[in-house]
């Protein structure tokens, strides 16, 4: 892109927004403002408005182009069970928020989830599919997609799932920890998916806010297949030279959770390719990729 570009990324702090914040810190020309929970309150609309407004204002005194990366989000799935009014707040009104401030000024590129799906599907999820959360988190994720598109603009919003990075908490960096101890694991082997390298997540998103023309309103982004948990996990065990056989499947019935799981989360990706977006690798290769950097790091 030829003129210089105004980044704001929104839960700088977890393990997408760290991923993203590395990308973005440093380019040439461009300016990064990078907001955490401890400096950008969801819950508290005047303040988040209010950022948003000095941040555009910024952006065109300084001649850049804005786009507003939201990585932020209510993410404990089971404590939204019992605390969704929060959650919505969060995942549902805050998103709208943003939307409407960045609408004809700027680009939004708002994160949702696989949990906006019922789960009970059994090919990929297209980005048109009927949305039917099963829980209070997936309810008011999909609450969030429809204030972004009610407030119209150049927004859209991604939906990605199984989310993980090397140092970030995640369910490859558990098992990791597990396998460098030698540990024996019973993971579940009836909920699917692709896992989705936070690295190469970020990579993708930053060349939507790229684009020169508009995205579609709604893309999917995760790493390419799919597999269970039983097999991501016996993946992390191989990767790191552990025995495999030292996981073991089990059921999703065996550890009963507040929150209703997905029994199948794989998203249709054919949007986003179609959209000239960087190809995501297959979920192996990312997992290869991810492990290969030290914890930590």
């Amino acid at each position: 892109m030829s003129a210089p570009t105004a980044w704001l990324v929104t839960g700088a702090q977890g393990q997408l927004g760290r991923e993203l914040t590395a990308l973005l810190s440093g380019r040439p020309g461009d300016e990064l403002t990078a907001l955490g929970r401890d400096r950008l309150d969801l819950t508290d609309e005047d303040g988040v408005r209010a950022t948003v407004r000095g941040w555009l204002a910024g952006a065109r005194a300084a001649g850049r182009r804005p786009v507003l990366l939201n990585a932020a989000a209510y993410t404990a799935v089971d404590a939204a069970e019992t605390d969704e009014d929060t959650a919505l707040v969060v995942n549902g009104h805050a998103p709208g928020w943003l939307a409407q401030e960045v609408a004809g000024a700027g680009r939004l590129v708002h994160l949702s989830t696989d949990y906006v799906f019922g789960g009970d599907a059994t090919e990929p999820y297209p980005v048109d599919a009927p949305v039917a959360p099963r829980s209070a988190y997936g309810r008011t994720k999909a609450a969030g997609e429809r204030a972004v598109a009610a407030a119209g603009g150049d927004a859209t919003v991604v939906r990605t799932a199984w989310v993980y990075s090397r140092h970030s908490a995640s369910f490859v960096r558990t098992m990791a920890g597990r396998a460098e101890a030698g540990a024996e694991v019973s993971v579940v082997d009836d909920q699917v998916g692709s896992p989705t390298w936070a690295a190469g997540l970020a990579a993708g998103l930053v060349a939507l806010g790229e684009r020169a023309e508009p995205a579609p309103p709604v893309l999917h982004r995760t790493d390419a297949g799919a597999v269970s948990w039983f097999g991501l996990a016996r993946a992390v065990y191989e990767e790191l030279g552990a025995d495999p056989g030292l996981v073991a499947p089990t059921t999703t019935a065996a550890f009963p959770r507040p929150a209703p799981r997905p029994a199948w989360s794989v998203l249709d990706g054919g949007a986003w390719l179609a959209a000239g977006l960087p190809e995501p690798l297959p979920w192996r290769e990312a997992l290869h990729r991810a492990l290969a950097v030290p914890a930590g790091v």
